[in-house]
């Protein structure tokens, strides 16, 4: 019989954060949330959570706190409970909740700004579940150096398929990981007929509705780029250990080739229950958590090689996990500068990646090992960088 954890949940009005809420609702003798924090933009769910889950500690990096304060008074009284939960503010409010030394900390935040509350969580003694793979990849010196020994859980589809896969074998049988991808909306299209493409067709995702930031990185594949960084970090495999295949129906998440040539994949339907599931309670399975394939039905799965010359985001991505350092915030934050740039219309989809790898390569990385202050410098010359750039590129 499992015991029940805490959680603290970063990021609860976005996907994960929501699909992580149903989860712990539907396994209350397992789940307990005991904080949770939002970016703000939705007051009202957040004051829902906060009732129905008796949350001790709700944070909002922006918004009214004393509104907030209020939601959460009447939704307790319109559900005939009263919930005393504090309310903290401000930038460093996740990172508030990520220190109440819950059980599991599930940072579902997007985007580096994830990076000081993952850091809080691992310093609190929490296991992290780590669906904000930012800020891995940004701080991997610094969050290798604070992570015990499992102690990261990842949240990632792709990465906790290769953690139940790697289940099957020790380190030293692994021969490579094999990250899978969807393609995204313009797979099979060449480079020439991508420089027409357009924002609302880059949000539209074949199997996923996501933010617009990671739905246009899985257009241009960045999305994939990052992914092969983490599992190059979260696994401590060499990065050219770490390959690619377009999977277009995802169902098989990802999956590791042993030394004696044997592959193990983990499957399921193509949605995130699973590994949320997986990384509250890691190594436990919840019963029912997702409804499994329907083996009866005929289904026709495919592979195909990643076209690097029509999107070459991973093979730069390559690049900068092996040359490490501060190179892979740089190249996270000038990609979410150039996102922001092609959804304004100031640039194209091909000048994205473009401009991505002009920044990596004008980056000058100081010596030594980065603290958090040396990742967060970098960000910020990297967005006024490719700012830059694209201002540049209206001339």
């Amino acid at each position: 019989m499992t015991t029940q954890r805490t959680v603290s949940l970063l990021g609860s009005t976005g996907s994960i954060g929501t699909q992580a809420c149903q989860i712990a609702r539907n396994n209350p003798e397992r789940f307990r949330i005991v904080a949770l924090s939002s970016g703000g933009r939705d007051l009202e769910l957040v004051a829902r959570q906060a009732v129905e889950f008796d949350v001790e500690l709700v944070g909002i990096a922006s918004g009214d706190a004393a509104r907030l304060e209020t939601l959460i008074a009447d939704a307790a009284s319109g559900a005939g409970k009263q919930v005393v939960s504090r309310v903290v503010s401000g930038d460093d409010a996740s990172v508030q909740v990520a220190s109440v030394g819950a059980d599991v900390v599930l940072n579902g935040i997007t985007g580096s700004i994830g990076l000081r509350p993952t850091t809080a969580a691992l310093e609190a003694g929490s296991t992290l579940a780590l669906a904000n793979k930012e800020s891995l990849i940004v701080g991997g010196p610094i969050v290798k150096r604070l992570e015990r020994p499992g102690q990261i859980v990842p949240v990632d589809s792709e990465h906790s398929a290769i953690a139940q896969a790697l289940t099957s074998g020790t380190h030293d049988e692994v021969r490579k990981l094999v990250v899978t991808a969807s393609g995204g909306p313009f797979r099979g299209m060449s480079r020439a007929e991508l420089a027409d493409v357009t924002p609302a067709q880059a949000l539209k995702h074949p199997n996923f509705a996501m933010g617009k930031v990671i739905t246009t990185n899985s257009a241009t594949l960045v999305n994939k780029g990052l992914e092969v960084i983490e599992a190059h970090l979260l696994f401590d495999i060499p990065i050219d250990r770490v390959e690619t295949v377009v999977h277009p129906q995802q169902y098989i998440h990802s999956m590791v080739e042993f030394v004696d040539g044997a592959v193990v994949a983990q499957l399921g339907l193509p949605t995130m229950l699973v590994p949320i599931a997986m990384g509250l309670d890691w190594p436990h399975r919840i019963a029912g958590v997702e409804t499994p394939i329907d083996w009866t039905k005929a289904m026709d799965w495919r592979f195909e090689p990643l076209d690097d010359e029509a999107f070459p985001a991973v093979r730069l991505a390559r690049q900068v996990g092996e040359a490490g350092s501060t190179y892979p915030a740089v190249y996270n934050a000038a990609n979410e500068e150039c996102v922001e740039a092609f959804h304004g219309g100031r640039i194209g989809f091909l000048d994205i990646v473009e401009t991505v790898e002009k920044v990596v390569g004008q980056h000058a990385p100081e010596s030594g090992e980065p603290d958090v202050d040396a990742v967060l410098a970098a960000e910020t010359w990297a967005r006024r960088a490719a700012h830059t750039l694209v201002e540049k590129g209206l001339r």
